[in-house]
């Protein structure tokens, strides 16, 4: 039986965060990249919840490699790239009334509201599809592109221009420039003809409505797109170039005004009762619906609301997105696998008799450990239940007796790496077997190099997991930099590898020498180091040169560098602890000179929103008035100023709220400059009064 979050200590708390993020790393690509799921969207969210329920017990053992960091799945190869002129982030999910009030209550706090009533909100109903981003000039259509990595997208501009529902021309008043967001679909019944043509034809038939759309949308031939009869509901919105509305429903009047299919179950709520009723209401009538949704997402209606609110990490402040419940199966457990994962550890994979669950063929489930499996007491050739959901392998959640039935024996699990034979052991106190064959393992040298070049990393098309194992296992890539030291020469004979193939990958590779500072951050795999951590250390130090230079001497505890390290705002001295780890180890420090040494340039940081308070340092601290601490510290990144937790040397200003304590004292003491609030509002370029 799992054990509660409420008895986890700090140490099982921080192995299974890292389980979970190992897990959901590597599985979940077939949602969102591959079209193709290994699980639905209940055991995901599942999973996911109690990802978040741990977090928001220990903040401080946060990773921001957990999915509460990432934002659908970076680019395939095969079209264009589209950067959108607004992020387009992922929703945080609730499960019951009450998580659904904690998100109200949270957007109050961040507000400051105390006494106000609402705020009031939008429902509209989740539509399990393909998010994409429309842009209009002048009222004309010119560019549409997938969601990608939530920064940039894949350009299907002409397959969306046979979408029902999707105006080539805006009707009446239009802004210069607008970006519209919807969710591309197939309607139950055109996926269940759909798939009944794929097998007459002998083509592979689709696992659910929402790969169908996927896979129709991103046929590079347009014509095949056009066959297939695509739907789109819009319903938000991303930069524009004059103001639409003061409220949501509002916009989304502005929406059917143009020309767009906006959903007509929407409808404008004034609280959580109204909520539950609406979500009690959907989940009856679910089935009844020509298309698949998988929850209701709910948004605060006054847009500047959501301004002011803002986003913390992949998600936004001011919108959630309310699950239904997990779908279940019973099946056959055929074998249990063992996976080694990049940092060494052991994870157990049941092989399952494929089962279909929600109209997915589910074949393998995660087991997570060795306590796991002897909690739940399964062995090959019982029969279990099991429930997934979304872009993750589902989970098992028990056996089923058998009356009668002889058991197989039980698991053992192995003491030695099934990838290079190195001893497996496990640490006093963790949950986690670990390889101890370090680089010298396949599986993990292996794992760390397929991290480098994936998507979110340095992003090399045509170069993916069977390509590295193969130039691996030929000698031909054994360390990061070696991946920029490939020559078609190296390549040519090869199995598989023609002219064109090769010419690709090498200019593939050439256009990678020059990389984004986060980018290249978060593809050297530093545990704990996710794209969102990545993003806030490159944000801080700026350059290359700088973070090297800083990480260097944040190797000797107690030095300037180590604690100004740990007090950036959202990293904290666990990851301080890790940065420095990684970075005692000589051959750490020689892969990433090596790796420096054949790229061209790692770029700065891009510039802020604005640049009012770039490079300087701020610490808040005490209660402010007019606005919330997280609402100034977000006000402060957005303007360029790196906000930290602690006062230092290195801070350039201390802004003071009533009763600030111990931070004012101590920057007094080391002659730092202060503001109270009103002097931050000048400086900030904000009313005296909030009005």
């Amino acid at each position: 039986m799992t054990i509660a979050v409420e008895a986890l200590d700090e140490a099982q708390a921080a192995r299974e965060l890292a389980e979970l993020a190992a897990t959901l790393a590597r599985l979940g690509r077939a949602y969102h990249a591959d079209d193709s799921p290994l699980a639905s969207d209940a055991e995901y969210d599942a999973l996911f919840a109690r990802n978040l329920a741990i977090e928001r017990r220990f903040p401080a053992l946060v990773r921001e490699d957990s999915p509460s960091a990432r934002v659908g799945a970076a680019l395939e190869g095969g079209f264009a790239k589209h950067r959108h002129l607004v992020p387009m982030l992922s929703l945080d999910n609730v499960f019951d009334r009450a998580d659904f009030e904690s998100f109200i209550a949270r957007a109050r706090r961040f507000l400051g509201w105390r006494d106000q009533p609402g705020p009031r909100i939008v429902a509209e109903p989740k539509i399990d599809g393909l998010s994409i981003s429309l842009t209009y000039q002048n009222g004309r259509l010119v560019s549409g592109a997938t969601r990608g990595d939530g920064a940039t997208g894949e350009l299907v501009t002409e397959n969306l221009r046979s979408v029902m529902g999707l105006p080539q021309r805006l009707r009446g008043p239009a802004p210069g420039l607008v970006e519209v967001r919807g969710e591309v679909f197939l309607a139950k019944a055109d996926f269940l003809a759909l798939n009944r043509r794929q097998e007459e034809a002998g083509e592979r038939r689709f696992a659910n409505p929402r790969n169908a759309a996927a896979g129709s949308l991103r046929q590079l031939d347009p014509a095949i797109t056009a066959s297939r009869p695509l739907s789109l509901f819009a319903y938000a919105q991303g930069r524009s170039s004059e103001p639409l509305a003061e409220t949501h429903a509002g916009y989304l009047d502005r929406l059917r005004d143009w020309g767009f299919a906006v959903n007509p179950l929407s409808a404008v709520l004034e609280d959580a009762d109204d909520a539950e009723r609406f979500q009690d209401r959907l989940a009856v009538e679910r089935s009844g619906l020509a298309y698949d949704i998988d929850g209701v997402v709910y948004k605060i209606d006054d847009l500047a609301l959501q301004e002011r609110l803002g986003f913390i990490g992949r998600a936004p402040r001011w919108a959630v997105a309310w699950k239904f419940p997990a779908e279940q199966a019973v099946t056959r457990l055929e074998a249990i696998d063992i996976q080694v994962g990049r940092t060494g550890a052991l994870t157990p994979v049941a092989r399952l008799e494929p089962v279909n669950v929600g109209g997915v063929l589910v074949t393998r489930a995660t087991l997570h450990n060795e306590d796991e499996i002897a909690r739940k007491d399964v062995r090959p050739g019982d029969r279990v239940s099991l429930q997934r959901a979304g872009d993750v392998i589902p989970q098992i959640l028990g056996r089923i007796d058998e009356p009668g039935a002889e058991r197989g024996p039980a698991f053992v699990f192995p003491d030695r790496c099934p990838a290079c034979g190195s001893k497996a052991v496990r640490p006093a106190g963790e949950v986690v077997v670990r390889c101890t064959g370090g680089l010298t393992c396949p599986a993990q040298t292996v794992e760390r190099l397929i991290h480098l070049v994936s998507r979110n990393a340095f992003d090399i098309d045509g170069l993916g997991e069977k390509s590295i194992i193969e130039f691996h296992e030929a000698g031909l890539i054994r360390t990061p930099a070696d991946i920029f030291r490939l020559r078609p020469e190296h390549l040519e004979g090869r199995e598989g590898w023609k002219p064109v193939s090769i010419d690709k990958l090498m200019r593939a590779i050439e256009a990678r020498r020059i990389i984004p500072l986060a980018r290249f951050l978060f593809g050297l795999g530093i545990r704990r180091i996710g794209e969102t951590n990545a993003r806030l250390l490159a944000r801080h130090y700026g350059s290359y040169e700088n973070w090297r230079a800083q990480m260097q001497a944040a190797t000797v505890v107690g030095s300037d560098e180590r604690l100004a390290l740990g007090s950036i705002l959202g990293v904290g001295t666990a990851i301080a602890d890790e940065l420095a780890t990684f970075f005692s180890e000589p051959h750490n420090r020689d892969a990433v000179d090596d790796l420096c040494a054949v790229l061209d340039k790692i770029e700065d940081e891009q510039a802020p929103e604005s640049a009012a308070l770039a490079g300087r340092t701020i610490v808040f601290t005490g209660t402010l008035e007019t606005m919330t601490r997280p609402e100034a510290k977000a006000m402060a990144e957005r303007m360029g100023a790196k906000v930290t937790d602690s006062v230092s040397r290195k801070t350039d200003l201390v802004v003071l709220g009533a009763e600030a304590g111990s931070k004012a004292r101590k920057a007094a003491e080391l002659g730092i400059a202060t503001l109270d609030e009103a002097g931050w509002r000048e400086m900030a370029g904000l009313p005296g009064t909030t009005g």
